[in-house]
């Protein structure tokens, strides 16, 4: 990502952040009167907004930072760590209102419809606001993160507004802890998710978009490449893949032209897989026997 980009994206981000800490203090103040746990829930959501918001806009400046020789990579892998931090306060607030809500149910509070709907609509429009400040990007798992804890809170406000609707019909309260449930459930979900993901790359796992068995075909494809050892591919953040490998060269053509080799297989891999970080080692026959993650 370009420093033009990324400031344009810290930007939408510092947007975002202002809105969510007013709606935050909006809905505690009417949790807080109107005794709705869904809307205090929401409330306690909306502060991880704010959280996750927040370490994104820091996870974005620092990732800017150049490479140096202490620190090779550069800062890129800054997005992941502050996406993990995120991802575990989605999980930490459901199991939050989780506990709150096993509290209540054998004393369901005394709610006030008018400031529970009130509060509750100013949640939704602020969110669906922020979200379309920030934007969606399947591409950076940090923007993504924070995308997700503000989706999740716009449709626990419709959660909460449904809830007002029915209680005022049928002034069966208990639904304001099924609605919790409800929501404590989708952030769950929504977090778990986002770990995994993020353990994958952790791993340093093959990443998602990319398939093993393809690259090695791709690699052993190109002319001059005999067989293939030690590959290795995996990423530092959600846009970027390296490899390594070890190649074998086929000496039937007389005098090998190793940098043409390395050169093709490259572009094979820029133009197939869009890898552009890698580290190739033409080996000679005895040296290539002795690898794993060999193509015999």
């Amino acid at each position: 990502m370009n420093n033009k980009v990324n400031n344009h994206t810290t930007k939408r981000i510092g947007w975002a952040i202002l809105i969510n800490i007013f709606i935050t203090i909006a809905e505690a103040i009417g949790g807080t009167l109107s005794g709705s746990l869904a809307l205090l829930s929401d409330a306690g959501h909306n502060l991880s907004d704010v959280i996750s918001l927040g370490l994104s806009y820091l996870g974005e400046k620092v990732s800017e930072r150049k490479a140096t020789r202490r620190h090779t990579f550069g800062f890129k892998r800054t997005e992941i760590f502050t996406a993990l931090i995120n991802s575990l306060s989605l999980v930490g607030i459901a199991l939050f209102i989780v506990l709150e809500a096993i509290k209540r149910v054998s004393s369901p509070p005394q709610l006030s419809l008018e400031i529970m709907l009130g509060v509750a609509v100013i949640g939704l429009f602020g969110n669906v606001f922020s979200m379309i400040i920030l934007g969606k990007e399947e591409n950076n798992l940090n923007i993504k993160s924070a995308y997700l804890h503000l989706f999740y809170d716009a449709i626990s406000s419709i959660a909460v507004i449904i809830c007002g609707i029915i209680i005022y019909f049928t002034t069966w309260v208990k639904v304001d802890l099924i609605v919790s449930f409800l929501i404590a459930g989708m952030i769950l979900w929504s977090g778990l998710s986002l770990i995994k993901r993020i353990t994958h790359i952790f791993m340093q796992g093959v990443p998602e978009h990319l398939e093993f068995d393809k690259i090695l075909k791709d690699i052993l494809g190109v002319s001059g490449v005999k067989n293939v050892h030690d590959l290795h591919i995996w990423s530092i953040n959600s846009n970027e893949a390296f490899l390594s490998c070890h190649i074998c060269m086929d000496e039937s053509d007389g005098k090998r032209d190793t940098d043409r080799i390395i050169q093709n297989i490259n572009e094979v891999l820029l133009k197939n897989h869009n890898i552009r970080h890698t580290v190739i080692q033409a080996e000679n026959r005895n040296l290539c026997e002795m690898g794993e993650l060999c193509n015999k």
